[in-house]
């Protein structure tokens, strides 16, 4: 199949990009465009470019905004996939997106951390999840051919300490945004007790590393 790296443009896809570019460290953002690029070849190898669930343009809404519970906007007052959802909302709204596609991105950005559910909550949560999963290691085969363009243009930069670093410093702000069992509370927790997390160590021999 053919592949370009080219984002999104217009209104929307610009608002998208300063929203993550802004508020999120250079590694989430990138991790955020990188996530996106692998949702497309996850989408091209599922077959689903063609459905008529499939938008490109919301595809891109809710991968590259997935982390903005991450970011300098956040305040820590819910898990960060909310927050992170409720900011991507605010960015659309903005910009006249219907509200129903408002909340499909909302539900895909709140449930990306939710193996078993977002699966089941229609395309947009199923490639969401999937896109931010690649860049994590999981299905590497699915994107091997382009996976080294896409990192050179989007460099890791020590993502995964990055992020955790991000999520976890959120996470102690409020009992409200560490929940027990959520991956804000997991993440915080470990980090308390050991100094660091099940998910850094797992990205030491990740396929694309941490």
């Amino acid at each position: 199949m053919d592949f370009s790296l080219d984002l999104p443009t217009g209104p929307l896809a610009e608002a998208v990009l300063s929203a993550v570019r802004t508020s999120t460290s250079p590694s989430v953002a990138n991790h955020s465009l990188r996530s996106f690029l692998f949702a497309q070849l996850v989408a091209a190898h599922e077959g689903c470019l063609e459905d008529a669930a499939y938008d490109r343009d919301l595809l891109f809404a809710a991968t590259a905004l997935h982390d903005l519970g991450a970011g300098d906007l956040a305040r820590g007052e819910a898990r960060f996939e909310v927050e992170g959802a409720d900011l991507a909302a605010g960015v659309l709204r903005r910009h006249q997106v219907p509200e129903a596609d408002v909340d499909r991105v909302w539900e895909a950005i709140a449930l990306h951390t939710s193996p078993g559910i977002a699966e089941r909550r229609g395309l947009l949560c199923h490639l969401t999840r999937e896109g931010v999963g690649v860049d994590f290691g999981r299905r590497a085969e699915v994107v091997a051919r382009w996976e080294p363009r896409i990192h050179a243009a989007h460099p890791r930069l020590s993502m995964v300490r990055s992020l955790v670093d991000a999520i976890v410093e959120r996470a102690a702000r409020s009992e409200a945004a560490a929940p027990r069992y959520s991956i804000g509370g997991e993440l915080l927790r470990e980090r308390r007790a050991h100094g660091v997390t099940e998910l850094e160590r797992a990205a030491v021999s990740s396929p694309w590393g941490p």
